[in-house]
């Protein structure tokens, strides 16, 4: 379980640093981003970490389970990625369309607390999840 004020925080500097890469097309920004959005894969992203640090004050009304947020991150981690190829092939518009995209997402659980990666994560859990039968042999 996590406190979710640590990942909205993370997700306010991962929307500047987005904005920023659509603002110059810089693909090692991007790149630098995605190498966050790995990390943040394994529970261990520096924004987060950073905001565990120095910003965490008292504790959260209510935690969350962590494994939406890593796939979030996962999901960050894809776009970055094609974003960051797009843009060092010469394919500017996949880079910026994938950028933007990720970006969209980042201001939507920054400043609404609305993360798409999150509940994407409860999408595919309720597709895939296969549960026993009632009375049907374990």
């Amino acid at each position: 379980m996590i406190d979710p004020r640590g990942p909205r925080f993370g997700a306010w500097i991962t929307t500047f640093v987005l904005a920023a890469v659509l603002l110059t097309g810089s693909a090692l920004l991007l790149a630098a981003q995605a190498v966050v959005f790995a990390l943040g894969t394994r529970g261990r992203n520096p924004y987060v970490l950073l905001w565990k640090r120095f910003l965490k004050r008292g504790g959260p009304a209510e935690l969350e389970p962590e494994a939406p947020a890593r796939f979030a991150q996962l999901v960050g981690l894809v776009f970055a990625t094609v974003g960051t190829v797009g843009f060092l092939a010469g394919a500017t518009a996949v880079g910026t369309v994938a950028t933007a995209l990720a970006l969209a997402a980042a201001f939507l659980n920054a400043a609404f607390g609305v993360c798409l990666g999150c509940e994407l994560y409860l999408l595919v859990k309720r597709f895939t999840h296969r549960t026993p039968h009632e009375g049907a042999p374990a």
